[in-house]
């Protein structure tokens, strides 16, 4: 889990994970909270791992508790977010029989009244072909608090982008683990709560970096002539919509460091990706 200045939250999330019947270790990254959360977390559940970091890092944050984990998957959760009871041990299940796949997105439930978080249709209904043997649909994208990773193979890739911070940072995550031959399924009977609340001073700044981070990822994976044109079609219909001038303003504010970082992924997951953006209707 990884939290900032959310205390309660976190503890009363914690309190769900722990009671949890498969008692899974329990890693907190708390990202420079000033609101006590980190000695909050380690009074109420002293058997956690608390890592408490001077500055907020984060979607890696993430990455700083899957190095300090000792099993051999992990599951993450936001601090509104858990499992329900049993959904690790089948994840677990599906990781155990299938090597080749690395990450097992779940069926996040919103709310009190558990109703489906609008991802979970696209992953259901997913255009790729699935994994030989795996009889569950292939993803190219998840929702961070609700998937199961396995340990090697998120380390391998280098876990989340730092420069990507929250918001749209799962789909650069999902190319490196598929190009590197690490498949993501999506499975509808592990399920994860969400229980999303008002984050106080966001002021539209996360869905800024989601329009930024939705620019940056066809230019850090992706061939310049298929860069270019994800580009183009997001100035196209985003340009209208001042957040969404303020995410392509950041990233090309940012393009120095994405063009030192390219690394263009290999043909077939090239060809997932457009696959699963022409049937979202984006034109791949």
């Amino acid at each position: 889990m990884i939290t900032m200045n959310r205390r309660d939250q976190a503890v009363a999330a914690l309190d769900h994970l722990a009671e949890l019947p498969e008692r899974p270790p329990l890693v907190v990254v708390d990202q420079g909270s000033v609101d006590g959360t980190a000695a909050a977390v380690t009074e109420r559940h002293p058997a956690a791992t608390v890592l408490a970091l001077r500055g907020n890092h984060g979607a890696a944050g993430r990455n700083i508790g899957v190095a300090v984990a000792t099993s051999p998957y992990v599951a993450f959760s936001d601090d509104d977010s858990w499992w329900e009871p049993g959904a690790l041990d089948l994840a677990a299940e599906i990781l155990d029989a299938h090597p080749q796949v690395g990450l097992v997105a779940a069926r996040v439930l919103v709310g009190a009244d558990g109703r489906d978080d609008p991802v979970n249709a696209c992953m259901e209904a997913s255009p790729l072909e699935p994994v030989p043997g795996v009889p569950l649909p292939r993803v190219l994208g998840f929702l961070a608090c609700g998937a199961v990773v396995r340990r090697a193979a998120f380390l391998a890739v280098g876990g989340f982008d730092p420069a990507f911070q929250v918001g749209g940072e799962e789909e650069l995550l999902a190319l490196d683990l598929d190009a590197a031959g690490h498949r993501s399924v999506y499975a509808a009977e592990v399920r994860a709560r969400h229980h999303p609340s008002p984050r106080a001073g966001d002021n539209g700044a996360r869905a800024r970096r989601q329009a930024r981070n939705l620019v940056w990822v066809p230019w850090l994976r992706l061939p310049a002539g298929q860069a270019a044109a994800a580009s183009c079609r997001f100035i196209r219909s985003a340009w209208r919509d001042p957040v969404a001038r303020g995410g392509l303003l950041d990233a090309a504010r940012g393009w120095g460091s994405v063009r030192r970082r390219r690394r263009v992924v290999p043909p077939e997951t090239q060809a997932a990706w457009r696959c699963v953006r022409t049937a979202h209707g984006q034109d791949g």
